[in-house]
């Protein structure tokens, strides 16, 4: 059960932090519409490989950072703080999404598209900060050991749900355009509603560690 849960939770994590328009979803949309669905998943190919290798970085960093209790209460603290003060931006200081015209899309490289996803996905660096916070949290819940078993289960999720995002961008992302540019117009409710629900569990696990 304990690996089923670590999957699921890798599954939503990514889902999650991946959803929000980005240079690599959107890249994979632009793929898709100019040189075909092969081309824009040769690309995802690239980006899952370099995601892996960032959240088994991520989960190791945080297996390191959890051994070590005084590490792991001032991360709660800092990590509440930062889900609030996310929070308060999301809600009152975010300026509205936009919706992303295809011209403002990187334009077509002559190389490889997964060479491409590697690059590309190399250079967004908020996957690792972001997974290690993930599994921190996990862990101070009880859910989540650190065991390799666990490990491989959570990074499988991670490909999964980050797969399943690219793939909804590369192939429904413009036959339901009406939908999602509704979801992308209130992306910043849904992105603080997530952050305050975060929040309120970090405080709650903070007010027990004093109680």
């Amino acid at each position: 059960m304990s690996l089923l849960f670590s999957f699921i939770a890798g599954y939503l994590a990514a889902f999650v932090g991946i959803f929000p328009p980005g240079l690599i979803n959107m890249t994979a949309a632009k793929l898709s519409l100019e040189d075909g669905k092969s081309r824009a998943m040769g690309f995802v190919s690239g980006a899952l490989a370099v995601i892996a290798v960032q959240t088994f970085i991520s989960v190791y960093s945080a297996r390191y950072i959890d051994s070590h209790h005084e590490v792991n209460l001032i991360l709660r603290e800092i990590g509440l703080v930062i889900f609030v003060l996310a929070s308060i931006y999301f809600f009152f200081l975010a300026k509205k999404p936009e919706l992303v015209s295809q011209n403002s899309l990187v334009r077509k490289t002559s190389r490889s598209a997964f060479l491409l996803g590697l690059f590309i996905s190399a250079i967004n660096l908020f996957p690792i900060p972001y997974y290690v916070i993930v599994s921190i949290a996990l862990s101070s819940y009880g859910q989540f050991s650190f065991q390799p078993s666990e490990i491989y289960s959570f990074v499988f999720g991670v490909l999964a749900g980050s797969l399943t995002v690219f793939y909804a961008y590369v192939v429904v992302f413009n036959r339901l355009r009406s939908k999602t540019d509704y979801i992308i117009r209130n992306m910043n409710v849904i992105m603080g509603s997530i952050t305050s629900l975060v929040a309120l569990l970090a405080l709650y696990h903070v007010i027990i560690y004093y109680w």
